[in-house]
């Protein structure tokens, strides 16, 4: 049994799991891993990772009431790792495996994109952590696809070896062009364009947090007849106090009482569907592919309404072999702390 150090890393809040890992008699199967101890910390009220992990594992040695031995840690970090090593833009901090193994006296750390924590930590899911949208045999020698749209929308894959195990990829596939597939999609992205003074549009600004917003502003604008109310008076309290716009126009659109709202979420979650149908042709993950990210299990009812696997499935002629791929919403918000806690055991 080994003691190790998970972490999630963001401009908002850094989430730290102590677990328990013990390694499985096939070298095939995951490590037994058990949650030990697991806090929340504001990230912006420290100047450095170090001070938190070093509060952690005091209060965590005080609550459990023992002497911690932790040999191994992995963090997923909300932006780019390259050489182990990674800089927070939002948080000004710069933190490297070495520095950290260092000061915090461990044997290996080891720095991930939050993204490839969540391919990790899709192995490590149970099957109550998923909403399966297409009930399929997963093929074992196929790609694994995830994508997921939160402040950002994050795109990777897995790809499977011989032994039995996964490489985990991150990629950029989220600042690839959008594509309007209706003359109400093309007007949006040349709404985009104008309103953000840029040259091209990518799938990211569409499908993310602040891609629900943009969608809102140009139909607020194309139909400013249409906003109610009490949208108008959100959409003001935003402009000056920088609420989350995005949250409330989709707990709105669940509602059902609110048009604008809901038109919003329409295209958003056909843009969400035509994209991850779109890396599906790209990689053909049939061993399954995934939606991650903040926003899907939020807003599943609308996820379920049909727009969604419409869209997915809409790719003319080839849309029957999409039909044929696993298909899954992760539920588990915490499936890149798994990720961490798999990585660091590996």
């Amino acid at each position: 049994m080994t003691m190790l150090l998970a972490g999630d890393i963001g401009g908002t809040k850094t989430i730290l799991r102590l677990v328990n890992s013990q390694a499985s008699v096939n070298e095939n199967h995951l490590p037994q891993q058990t949650t030990l101890y697991e806090q929340v910390y504001p990230s912006q009220e420290f100047c450095d990772l170090v001070p938190i992990i070093r509060h952690f594992f005091e209060e965590a040695s005080h609550i459990l009431n023992k002497t911690l031995t932790v040999k191994n840690a992995c963090f997923g970090i909300a932006g780019p790792v390259v050489n182990n090593a990674s800089e927070l833009t939002n948080l000004h901090w710069l933190l490297t495996g070495t520095r950290l193994e260092q000061e915090l006296f461990l044997e290996k750390v080891t720095l991930i994109n939050d993204f490839s924590a969540i391919g990790y930590g899709i192995l490590g899911l149970r099957e109550d952590d998923l909403y399966t949208l297409q009930d399929v045999q997963p093929n074992p020698q196929s790609p694994i696809a995830v994508l997921g749209a939160g402040t950002g929308l994050g795109e990777g894959f897995l790809l499977p070896f011989p032994n039995g195990s996964y490489g985990i990829f991150a990629s950029e596939g989220s600042h690839a062009d959008f594509a309007p597939r209706t003359s109400l999609e093309f007007e949006l992205m040349t709404y985009i364009q104008k309103n953000s003074q840029i040259s091209r549009v990518s799938v990211e600004r569409v499908v993310s947090g602040p891609g629900i917003v943009s969608i809102y502003q140009f139909l607020r604008d194309r139909y400013p007849d249409q906003e109610t109310d009490i949208m108008k008076q959100i959409y003001k309290v935003w402009q000056e106090e920088n609420i989350d716009l995005a949250a409330e126009v989709s707990q709105a659109a669940l509602k059902d009482k609110d048009i604008l709202c809901e038109q919003t979420m329409k295209i958003f979650i056909e843009a969400y569907g035509a994209e991850a149908g779109n890396l599906s042709l790209k990689l053909l993950p049939y061993g399954g592919l995934y939606i991650a990210g903040g926003i899907a299990a939020k807003i599943l009812p609308l996820m379920l309404q049909g727009d969604f696997l419409k869209s997915f499935r809409d790719k003319g002629r080839l849309g029957s072999l999409l039909a044929n791929i696993p298909f899954h919403i992760i539920l588990n918000p915490q499936v890149g702390l798994i990720g961490a806690g798999l990585k660091a055991a590996h």
